[in-house]
């Protein structure tokens, strides 16, 4: 016979039956209907088969009938091993605490994050979120309605033009569109400019005040270069002297570069360790022991476990030492010179500002001396020159004289 329909689910007993009259029993099993199937004879006085749970009640008349007696081997399907769950009720209790807490932690608002805010603290918007019921660890359904919540928010942060409330799971973003302020533009007292180094005057510009100097001038740090004082001996005004000079500025470099480079290598040998991450706390279960080598690199990987978007606090961690070899690559003379070189004019770049131009270079001494190359240069740059010296009354008074 066939294999009825849903029979793991409506529950199978696998049975033997032994002596009596096997081919008689076999018969009026098909003749009440039962669902026999899978009938297997075992030697001359007994037989295997599978039958449905509901038809194997139905054997006690049978079987007094034909002789026969009837033995269990195995019981298969849904109802066998619903009743093996309710046997076991301590795992049966803990299944269901484990699902009513995941449940539970799924409900709740683990994390709040801001976005979008420079000039209003993290913090007095969070302060502001957790007056309407928005913190950690709060229920998601007692949240107000998101519209909601934004519009409140945005009526006590008058600093906000916008706020708007995006929950992803466990976590929730407040973003914060910041209202358009002008910009303070602070109070400028009088001033000179003057020149923060030696040099020859290339551009000038006064934007505002009285240039003093003109170009191809040779200038001493400290000079002034566009005054604050406008006027006669009679009649002075002091202003806020704007503009923009430009001049030539020589720059000593003592560049020292190795010749030769440490490569890191890797032979291809490495020694495993797994860990159990517990919260804070990992437990090694597998590969214990020193490692064997002299020279090694370690790589951490952390795998913790997921539920939806929260990450909890369970999962793997493995760490791979992978042995190393160092090895020592000349690189060159002429290229490390031009790398000293190039560092050099980097950091002039860095210091120095927009606008600045590198006009010529000279090395003044070069050695090469215990795997090193050793050079004294003269960089000639060309850089803003100006800088502020605030006006005060006496300055004033000496000029106006």
């Amino acid at each position: 016979m066939r294999t009825p329909g849903l029979a793991n689910i409506r529950g199978t007993v696998h049975i033997v039956l032994l002596g009596g009259d096997i081919e008689a029993m076999i018969n009026e099993m098909a003749k009440h209907g039962l669902n026999v199937w899978e009938i297997k004879a075992i030697g001359n006085r007994s037989a295997s088969m599978n039958i449905l749970v509901d038809d194997f009640f139905e054997l006690r008349p049978l079987l007094k009938r034909t002789g026969c007696r009837v033995r269990v081997k195995q019981r298969i399907g849904l109802p066998f091993f619903t009743a093996r769950l309710l046997k076991r009720k301590l795992f049966v209790t803990g299944a269901i605490l484990f699902f009513v807490l995941l449940y539970g932690m799924s409900a709740l608002v683990w994390d709040v994050k801001v976005e979008g805010n420079i000039k209003i603290p993290e913090e007095e918007i969070l302060e502001v979120a957790r007056k309407e019921g928005l913190y950690p660890f709060q229920f998601s359904f007692r949240l107000p309605e998101q519209d909601e919540l934004a519009k409140d928010m945005v009526k006590q942060l008058p600093a906000a033009s916008w706020i708007g409330v995006l929950r992803e799971g466990t976590k929730v973003t407040i973003q914060v569109v910041e209202a358009d302020e002008p910009e303070k533009k602070p109070l400028m007292s009088p001033r000179h400019l003057i020149s923060k180094t030696d040099a020859v005057i290339t551009e000038i510009y006064a934007e505002q005040g009285r240039p003093v100097v003109q170009k191809d001038m040779r200038v001493k740090k400290g000079a002034v270069l566009i005054s604050g004082i406008l006027g006669d001996e009679e009649n002075t005004q002091s202003v806020v002297a704007k503009g923009e000079v430009k001049g030539l500025v020589w720059h000593e470099y003592n560049i020292e570069v190795p010749l030769f480079q440490k490569q890191i290598t890797y032979t291809g040998e490495s020694k495993e360790r797994r860990f159990l991450v517990l919260g804070n706390r990992a437990v090694q279960f597998w590969g214990y022991g020193d490692t064997p080598y002299s020279k090694f690199e370690t790589i951490t990987e952390v795998d913790p476990l997921k539920w939806r978007s929260f990450k909890l606090p369970v999962g793997w961690m493995t760490e791979i030492d992978r042995e190393t070899l160092y090895k020592e690559q000349s690189l060159g003379e002429e290229f490390v010179k031009g790398q000293g070189l190039q560092a050099a004019k980097n950091d002039i770049l860095a210091k120095n500002g927009k606008g600045t131009k590198i006009i010529s270079e000279k090395i003044l001494h070069e050695k090469k001396e215990n795997g090193k190359v050793y050079m004294k240069v003269l960089f000639e740059v060309e850089e803003s020159i100006a800088v502020e010296l605030p006006l005060v009354y006496n300055q004033v008074e000496d000029q106006g004289e």
